[in-house]
């Protein structure tokens, strides 16, 4: 029998033994009839002890096979129900187990896709301007035009290598957020000369477009974040409003507060967004039917990843009459 390879169950059965071999030779001592009643009764509870270990062994086996089963074939294999008993609650948590590992398995399964599509649309981003940028080397090669002319195609190369290295900044960014790897600040921000700042780098290509800028809003304001960090995922999303308001446009930044949360709207002057495009502007790489051609599809979605670490959220619809409008809500309180 399988069970006395078990050394546990040898013990056992060697201490019944000699436990029965004691109380019999001691009842022989005073009475004959007792002696065998002892040898008897004590013998019938061995076999009981032996015939129960058996099966409770033969449960266990059935479910090493189960398991041993599971590794090498996979999962989708649900364990067998034993009677109600030690080997029950096993198998029920072994189950709970496998169903989490199995769980992780498609998690990871979907994460690797994802990195592959990843990899994919980043080897995609990047050849675009790289392609630009060869041709250009090129023709600078074989150019025989004069100074100003190269001077012309050196400053188009210059704007390529600035696309690529804005992309590739980026991309570090959005993966060390997602990874956890970076630990914004908690400081307060004055929305009044926050947007001074920000629109800084914007002011020589608004003034050559004829854009206009209009800020309304309590000059008190505050909310809470990291300032850096928050001057990029805002910076971003004027820079796309920008890029969609037409010449001599108009962009308008207000904010308003209320016990819970203070609302930032940036409004453009644009067409606006196609209906198809709302749900999807935050996703990485989309780039929406009216998108440029220098367009990445990744500085909004580099914009919620940081604000979502802020506990603030961001949306984006259409303005009435005209023109896209993002809304910024950033919540006084976890939502």
């Amino acid at each position: 029998m399988g069970v006395f390879r078990n050394k546990t169950v040898r013990n056992q059965l060697f201490l019944s033994l000699f436990f029965l071999v004691f109380t019999g030779a001691a009842a022989f001592a005073f009475d004959r009839s007792a002696g065998i009643f002892v040898f008897i009764s004590g013998t019938g509870w061995c076999i009981l002890q032996i015939f129960f270990a058996e099966k409770r062994y033969k449960e266990i086996r059935l479910l090493s096979q189960q398991l041993d089963e599971i590794l090498h074939v996979g999962g989708g294999v649900e364990l067998r129900h034993f009677h109600e008993g030690d080997v029950e609650i096993l198998r029920d948590e072994l189950q709970k187990m496998i169903l989490r590992l199995e769980e992780q398995t498609e998690l990871l399964k979907k994460e690797k896709m994802s990195l592959a599509d990843s990899l994919a649309d980043i080897s995609h981003q990047i050849r675009t301007p790289l392609t630009t940028l060869n041709l250009l080397i090129e023709r600078m090669k074989k150019s025989t035009d004069d100074v100003r002319a190269r001077q012309h195609l050196l400053r188009e190369a210059e704007q390529m290598l600035d696309r690529i290295q804005w992309l590739v900044t980026s991309l570090l960014r959005l993966s060390k957020l997602d990874a956890g790897a970076i630990v914004l600040k908690t400081q307060k921000i004055v929305l009044a000369s926050f947007f001074q700042e920000v629109m800084k780098p914007f002011a020589v290509s608004m003034d050559i477009r004829g854009q206009s800028l209009e800020v309304n809003g309590d000059r008190n304001t505050e909310v809470q974040g990291d300032y850096n960090w928050t001057l990029e995922a805002i910076g971003n999303v004027i820079k796309n409003s920008l890029e969609y308001t037409p010449e001599g446009g108009r962009l308008l930044i207000d904010w308003e507060e209320n016990p819970l949360f203070i609302e930032i709207k940036i409004t453009d002057s644009g067409q606006g967004i196609p209906k198809e495009d709302i749900p999807h502007l935050f996703e990485r790489f989309y780039r929406g039917k009216n998108a440029g051609n220098h367009s990445f599809g990744i500085g909004l979605s580099l914009s919620r990843a940081i604000l979502s670490q802020e506990n603030a959220v961001i949306y984006g619809q259409n303005a009435a009459p005209m023109g896209a409008q993002f809304v910024i809500r950033f919540y006084k309180i976890i939502v």
